[in-house]
């Protein structure tokens, strides 16, 4: 780690030591990240991903952090943040995004309303980069990133750019190729249609309307909790076990929406972490299907 950040100096590549990891998690919640590396460019990325390797230090990319529980004891590796530098949104064509990683989705949905493109109202309100809606196909009120994403470029863990479009991407739910392949996504290439300004306008209004009437935005969280298993609700499933306000320590079952398990101010990752367990063992019991946590957690 000391050769490595001796190695970024030299390079004049941005970095923070013991850097919180609550205050870049949507959740608020986690431990120091040893080191937090703050690329402004690919070519910087792609240097930091190589200076990782060659020094055997672990790296961890991070957008907005939405999705995203860290442990107490924080993460002794690198944090890549992918922040300034990597948040350009512009047309390629008339109906055509392209935005960086960095990038708020929120703000991509703004540009399409601008630009009187449809097709990505179903993301407005996700609180999350781009880089991850694309990682982790993010959905919405019945719309994907997979219904509008046909190109991702990255660095891959040799440091290289590359790209994959259509099938090779492999989205499904909640899944794509990055899971998988250690590639870092640097960029999305979005296709839309051209509409009319004020339907998309509405449409965007309507479902940020239905997110702050049955979301629990107030608080600290990851979002939904735990996928979508086959033929069920989560939120149903888990409300039908009576778990809605069920707590441990500062984590809580929202009162507003049981598929969300909020920071209620001062939870630790282990309290989430063990509210999420008696959930998913009460809901197999009583109900006899498993849930599995959509929420990716780290250290």
């Amino acid at each position: 780690m000391e050769k490595l950040i001796n190695l970024l100096n030299e390079n004049k590549i941005e970095y923070i030591e013991n850097e919180p990891m609550k205050a870049h998690t949507t959740f608020k919640i986690g431990g120091a990240a040893r080191l937090m590396i703050l690329p402004k460019s690919e070519e910087e990325l792609s240097e930091a991903v190589k200076l990782c390797r060659e020094n055997s230090v672990r790296y961890l990319p991070v957008g907005n952090g939405s999705n995203l529980l860290v442990s107490d004891k924080g993460i002794d590796a690198a944090v890549i943040l992918l922040g300034k530098g990597f948040d350009e949104i512009k047309l390629i064509d008339e109906t055509t995004v392209y935005a960086s990683a960095g990038a708020q989705l929120i703000r991509v949905c703004t540009f399409a309303l601008d630009n009187s493109l449809t097709g990505l109202e179903f993301a407005y309100g996700i609180p999350g980069s781009c880089g991850g809606a694309a990682f982790m196909n993010a959905g919405a009120y019945g719309g994907e990133m997979k219904d509008v994403l046909y190109r991702c470029d990255h660095i891959d863990k040799n440091g290289n750019k590359g790209f994959l479009e259509g099938e090779d991407m492999k989205l499904s739910y909640r899944h794509s190729a990055y899971y998988d392949n250690g590639c870092i996504v640097t960029g999305l290439y979005i296709k839309l249609k051209k509409g009319n300004k004020e339907e998309i306008r509405a449409k965007m209004t309507e479902l940020m309307g239905r997110r702050k009437d049955k979301q629990p935005l107030e608080y600290p969280s990851a979002g939904s909790t735990f996928k979508r298993p086959e033929g069920y609700f989560a939120g149903a499933l888990i409300e039908e076990c009576n778990l809605k306000g069920a707590s441990v320590g500062g984590a809580q079952v929202s009162t507003k929406h049981a598929g969300f398990v909020i920071n209620t101010g001062n939870a630790t990752c282990q309290d989430v972490l063990d509210l999420c367990k008696k959930v998913s063992d009460t809901v197999y019991r009583e109900k006899g299907v498993k849930l599995e946590m959509e929420i990716r957690v780290t250290q």
